[in-house]
């Protein structure tokens, strides 16, 4: 028998705020009734606690990469409760409170798979995310409906645990934001005292200060926003520089060792090459999308930078960033809000009108 009730219904009962895209693409989200298929043996039911809102939501919302499938209901910071595990799951009960990001699934036998990388997945087509079916989905149609609702069906080693002792609900963005900037600062093997800058201290940025500075490095915040100076050094930073300060962009010119770009909307990248360090390293994850301005390679080569691009993390990564912020008591900031505030806050959003990360309160949903 399952772990959990005798006998589940086939289909899954679920209520989302999602949209259906008629009419302009982007609308406002409203209130959408529909039915999850019922977990397999593999496969744990949730009740979704919290959910974190990510610039990538508003980017699906508004199809801005040309990738979204409609109906469409965000949400890939989720938070919840396992309340039913199919008989051949083995890490978790009912009643564990668990995460889930940015997939669901993925084809596990590809070679990026097999060597834990399930987020670069080369299966026909790529990793199954969370919200909006494949990544890489080649003409199908085939959608997900993703944590802006009341219970998700994930498979089980897509399923993170969350540390006992943490926040559930500022453990939320941990799931993409922590995970997105952890992978690529783990992989700058920072050295204690190498200096690192952290470019946009938005929802992705404030965390990876947070985590670059635990990790021993000498962080500096970049930012357009004089008004983030306080704040980025109540997050660890060492330094602060505003980006539009030309004075202060050549004071810091081959300074770092490593800059993590988290800022995700086009921007140039040239400028920020220039305050890199001999053999420096520049990763771009968050913006998906061509550079501002013309990227002239002698920029790089001159000094023997490199320049790379991350997006999502893999299953182990976010389990790692998990497990790294409960030890060193790294809790992102949130803003908590009811579900039908969503589309407030995402106007919020697009003003960047937050600090750092709006929190779905799932539980308002139900009450709506």
């Amino acid at each position: 028998m399952d772990k959990g009730t005798a006998s589940i219904s086939k289909k899954i009962q679920t209520i989302g705020y999602g949209t259906d895209g008629k009419g302009t693409e982007g609308k406002s989200l409203g209130r959408m009734e529909f039915e999850r298929e019922a977990p397999k043996s593999n496969e744990v039911l949730l009740d979704i606690l919290y959910c974190g809102v990510c610039d990538s939501d508003l980017h699906l919302l508004e199809n801005s990469w040309g990738l979204t499938h409609y109906p469409c209901i965000p949400g890939h910071e989720i938070v919840g409760r396992v309340t039913f595990a199919g008989n051949d799951v083995t890490k978790f009960k009912i009643g564990d409170i668990v995460g889930v990001g940015n997939m669901v699934d993925s084809d596990l036998t590809c070679s990026a798979c097999r060597e834990g990388e399930e987020n670069l997945c080369e299966g026909p087509h790529g990793p199954t995310l969370t919200q909006g079916g494949y990544l890489f989905s080649k003409g199908s149609d085939y959608n997900t409906f993703g944590g802006y609702s009341n219970n998700i069906v994930v498979r089980e080693e897509f399923v993170l645990r969350i540390p006992e002792g943490m926040d559930p609900a500022s453990a939320a963005p941990l799931l993409c934001s922590g995970t997105a900037t952890y992978g690529p600062l783990k992989r700058f093997n920072i050295k204690p005292g190498e200096r690192v800058g952290i470019i946009d201290i938005g929802g992705p940025g404030h965390i990876a200060v947070m985590l670059a500075n635990a990790m021993g490095a000498e962080v500096t915040a970049i930012t357009p926003d004089e008004t983030k100076r306080e704040v980025a050094f109540e997050l660890g930073a060492k330094n602060v520089l505003i980006s539009t300060n030309a004075e202060e962009m050549q004071k810091y010119s081959g300074y770092f060792h490593h800059i993590l770009g988290t800022a995700p909307d086009s921007y140039d990248v040239t400028p920020y090459l220039g305050l890199l360090r001999r053999r420096g390293n520049i990763t771009v994850m968050a913006m998906l999308g061509p550079f501002t301005g013309t990227l002239n390679n002698f920029s790089l080569a001159s000094r023997g930078l490199s320049l790379a691009g991350s997006m999502i993390g893999s299953i182990a990564e976010t389990q790692e960033v998990l497990n790294f912020c409960a030890e060193h008591g790294i809790r992102s900031r949130i803003e908590l809000i009811k579900m039908e505030d969503i589309n407030k806050a995402m106007e919020r959003l697009k003003r960047s009108d937050v600090r750092f990360r709006f929190v779905i309160d799932s539980s308002s949903l139900q009450a709506s």
